[in-house]
């Protein structure tokens, strides 16, 4: 008894399937190869692992440092708030909305006897709401900062005594007057972790017209 021709067409076919399989073993061989040797360099410390990098996030960054009070002349045992009717303020809005945060501030202020001598737009939008004075005005700062309960005061470049009140997104409505913790005869307290005036670099002042 003969033995069938072999088939050509099949040969070929198992031919070429027998060179896939090879090329398919050999490239998963040749993978794990590569890892093995990347894996055995980053465990002798020879490069380290781009995922064992820590993700960089930019910082925030940081606010204004507040300035602490200063000393006042006939006034050792420290700053006493300056009388209400001695403080001239501008009274802005930074906040987005249509809601007159300004005029509202202004009455208020102006009932305790703060002399509001401005108010109107800010020209950016701010956080937190800030009072803006120079280094004359800093115990004038304090005294207005008094009046809410998360208001920081920032100091700039003015020479005068005049403050700003700057009314920011986080803006919170006055304390009324019995929560205001100022006392004419009681020393004020330094804003927590402010820095002496000559520790700060001043931002420079905005200047907004009047209106």
């Amino acid at each position: 008894m003969t033995s069938p021709a072999p088939d050509p067409v099949r040969e070929t076919r198992r031919k070429r399937e027998h060179e896939r399989q090879a090329v398919v073993f050999g490239l998963i061989i040749a993978v794990l190869l590569i890892a093995g040797l990347a894996a055995a360099a980053m465990y002798s410390g020879a490069f380290s692992s781009p995922f064992s990098r820590p993700i960089y996030t930019p910082a925030a960054e940081a606010p204004e440092p507040e300035p602490c009070l200063p000393q006042v002349k006939g006034q050792p045992d420290g700053a006493l708030p300056v009388p209400y009717s001695d403080i001239q303020v501008r009274v802005y809005n930074a906040a987005d909305g249509s809601e007159p945060l300004a005029g509202a501030n202004e009455d208020v202020l102006s009932e305790r006897g703060f002399d509001v001598i401005d108010t109107g737009d800010w020209l950016e939008k701010l956080g937190q709401s800030e009072v803006r004075t120079g280094t004359k005005g800093i115990t004038r700062a304090y005294t207005l900062a008094a009046q809410y309960p998360d208001v920081r005061v920032v100091l700039d470049d003015r020479k005068g005594a005049k403050i700003d009140l700057l009314v920011g997104e986080q803006y919170s409505p006055p304390l009324s007057e019995d929560r205001v913790l100022l006392d004419a005869e009681t020393p004020m307290q330094d804003a927590e972790g402010c820095l002496p005036v000559d520790e700060i670099t001043p931002i420079p002042q905005v200047v907004q017209s009047a209106k």
